[in-house]
Order: C-alpha cells, then sequence, then structure tokens
C-alpha cells in the first residue's frame, strides 16, 4: 500500500530479489521496481513534480571498478561491454516503445529512502517517457514516471497496452520527514514503531491533501485498516 513505511530486508522479500542495483527491470517477467532519493547528498537526481504525481528518475552510474575511479565524469552507459542493454538501456526501451505505441506503459514499484534505515513504498508508477541530457560534462538518463492508482497482483498479471487508469499523488518527501519528527516516528494511537503507514487524515479521495503536514499522520497497520477512509 502507498504510504506504508518498510525496511529495505521487507522491500527485497516482499519482491522475491536483491534491490541492491536500484534499478531492478520486469523482475521475474513482471513489474519493474527502482529505489529512489531526493535526499540531501543523495547518489542521484531524482525529482517528484507537478504536485507529486510526477517523477523524473535519473539512470544509473557506471559501476566502480578498479580501473573507474570516479563514475561520475563517465556518461551513464546503455549497453554493456557484452552489447546487451544495462538496466538504463532496458528502461529506456521500454519507455521510448510505449512512446511508438508499440506498446502499452511499463508499470514500475517505487521504493523512496527518507531517513537511514526506513524507506516508503511510493506505489506504482507508469513509465512513459526518457531521455538523454547533458549533466555537467557527461550524459545521464532522465526517466519520467507518473503516478496511478493502486492496483492489485490480479491487474499487475494483465497485459497493460490499452488500460486507462487515473492519476494518483505521492505525500512529498518534506512532508514525510516533517510528519516522521513530529509524530516522532510512532503511531499515534498506540505508540507501535513497526507496521507503520503515512496516514491521510482527510482522505485523498474525499478532497485532503497530500501537500500538508498538518493532513498527514503516522498510523501503524491496525490503527490504519481500522480508520480506512473514515473522516475523524
Amino acid at each position: 500500500m502507498r504510504g506504508n513505511i518498510i525496511s529495505y530486508m521487507e522491500m527485497c522479500q516482499r519482491e522475491g530479489a536483491s534491490l541492491q542495483r536500484g534499478m531492478n527491470f520486469r523482475l521475474r517477467g513482471g513489474h519493474s521496481v527502482i529505489l529512489m532519493s531526493v535526499r540531501e547528498n543523495s547518489p542521484y537526481e531524482d525529482q517528484i513534480t507537478e504536485d507529486g504525481t510526477v517523477l523524473i528518475y535519473e539512470g544509473h552510474d557506471v559501476p566502480r571498478s578498479k580501473g573507474i575511479a570516479d563514475p561520475k565524469r563517465i556518461n551513464q552507459p546503455e549497453y554493456r561491454s557484452s552489447g546487451s542493454l544495462t538496466e538504463n538501456g532496458k528502461f529506456h526501451k521500454a519507455a521510448q516503445d510505449y512512446k511508438k505505441r508499440l506498446k502499452g506503459p511499463d508499470i514500475v514499484r517505487v521504493y523512496e529512502k527518507i531517513k537511514p534505515g526506513i524507506w516508503s513504498d511510493n506505489g506504482y508508477f507508469h513509465l512513459v517517457d526518457s531521455w538523454i541530457e547533458l549533466s555537467g560534462q557527461r550524459n545521464v538518463f532522465k526517466f519520467k514516471l507518473i503516478a496511478i492508482d493502486e492496483i492489485d497482483d490480479e491487474t499487475l498479471a494483465e497485459d497493460t497496452n490499452n488500460r486507462e487508469t487515473t492519476r494518483s499523488r505521492i505525500i512529498p518527501t518534506s512532508v514525510k520527514l516533517e510528519v516522521w519528527k513530529r509524530d516522532g516516528g510512532k503511531c499515534i494511537e498506540c505508540g507501535a514503531t513497526d507496521e507503520l503507514h503515512f496516514d491521510h487524515i482527510l482522505p485523498y479521495s474525499k478532497g485532503g491533501t497530500s501537500l500538508k503536514a498538518d493532513n498527514i499522520q503516522l498510523l501503524c497497520a491496525r490503527h490504519n485498516l481500522a480508520k480506512r477512509d473514515k473522516i475523524q
């Protein structure tokens, strides 16, 4: 569920894969997974735009190795030395195929690092565009993803070519950090520190905003499920 607070190990267990590389194209032939961060000193320049509905995600660098002291001075790779596509290349091809109307948009699940050891499930996005742009003295990949409504496992398994979806909105990082600090990293109802969720006090579906901490609170899974869409 979008807004769930989750550990790295829980993410890996949920997705059935190690997520160390950050970009994971079509895990087990299904949806893709990316890890993002807009924190200060993050290694990549990810951005949330258009009031939380659009993610501009930066591609990943060539791995550091014996012959590469500073990956930030090298163009982000599209191909490996073997000629196969890197994760950048796979995401790029999928986005361009969608733009050419050769396929539907790939579904991507996004997890965001908000603090050391604390991740937020930002839900599902559609991959709709990609490009290469100059950053300093090198070229980097940029990917445009649009947040969509929550979808279930059965829907994930279906063909996405002609699916109509509604744009959704994620809670900005600055709001999450403000709420986390204000609520002390625990459920405001019972003080639990596990299975936490960023909850809208006035639900988004009823006109509540995701952009102000005043409308967001921390609830544990039990109290979040009890509340559901009820207006307190």
